[in-house]
């Protein structure tokens, strides 16, 4: 494929070098308890992507949002081989080549990226969102799907409401279950890098005016499984 991407140099190929890699960057992950301002922030993208195991082919997307109209800016998207086996807690070595080109394949530069899955929560405190915050330099979060490994007590039934989410092994907070609709199951937010947990919640409302997940992400997520269609066509 033309547009195929190849990780980088040295790029983690085991389960060792890729748990190593972790313990390298987690203490480079910028998470204090507060952010920035966020009035300067206007433009923001959502990542996600999509695979073929049977082709072993993954598909990309970066979608650029205005952050107030929710209008979208710029879209790009990148396709790869997949990089690294399926481990749980290792998925973003599988992900980060393809999602760097496509973010790389934007003409502006995001002033935040949000990830279709963890930043701090994550068992090493690395996950898909402080990993790519870290290389890239890039403000980042993560909204998933589910609590992953960590415990929460459901939020209140309106929009807004949220709750710690847990390490049930140290209590720490590593992230807030957040209802962004009433009486729908919430989703689970967490710091990527340089910003704070309550910005990364407000911030999440903001993008999910109408549906469970933010529209970075929705968009993101319907760019990325039109890009593996196209590719795996042309295999």
């Amino acid at each position: 494929m033309s547009n195929s991407v190849d990780p980088p140099a040295g790029w983690p190929a085991t389960e060792a070098e890729a748990l190593a890699e972790q313990q390298r960057l987690r203490g480079l992950v910028d998470a204090g308890p507060c952010g920035p301002a966020l009035a300067g922030l206007s433009l923001v993208a959502g990542v996600d992507v999509a695979y073929d195991d049977e082709r072993d082919v993954v598909a990309a997307a970066a979608v650029l949002l205005d952050r107030h109209s929710l209008e979208v800016v710029e879209e790009s998207t990148a396709v790869g081989r997949i990089s690294f086996p399926y481990l749980p807690g290792l998925l973003a070595f599988r992900e980060l080549p393809t999602v760097l080109a496509a973010l790389a394949g934007l003409g502006r530069t995001p002033d935040l990226v949000v990830c279709d899955g963890y930043g701090l929560a994550h068992p090493r405190r690395l996950g898909l969102a402080s990993h790519l915050g870290v290389l890239s330099g890039l403000r980042t979060i993560g909204v998933a799907k589910t609590p992953f490994t960590f415990t929460y007590e459901q939020p209140g039934p309106g929009r807004g409401a949220w709750t710690p989410l847990h390490d049930a092994e140290n209590g720490e907070e590593v992230g807030r279950a957040l209802r962004t609709r009433r009486g729908v199951k919430p989703v689970f937010v967490s710091v990527g890098h340089r910003i704070g947990l309550a910005e990364a919640v407000h911030l999440t409302l903001e993008l999910a005016p109408a549906y469970r997940l933010p529209e970075t992400t929705r968009k993101a997520d319907s760019l990325c499984r039109r890009a593996l269609s196209a590719a795996v066509e042309r295999c």
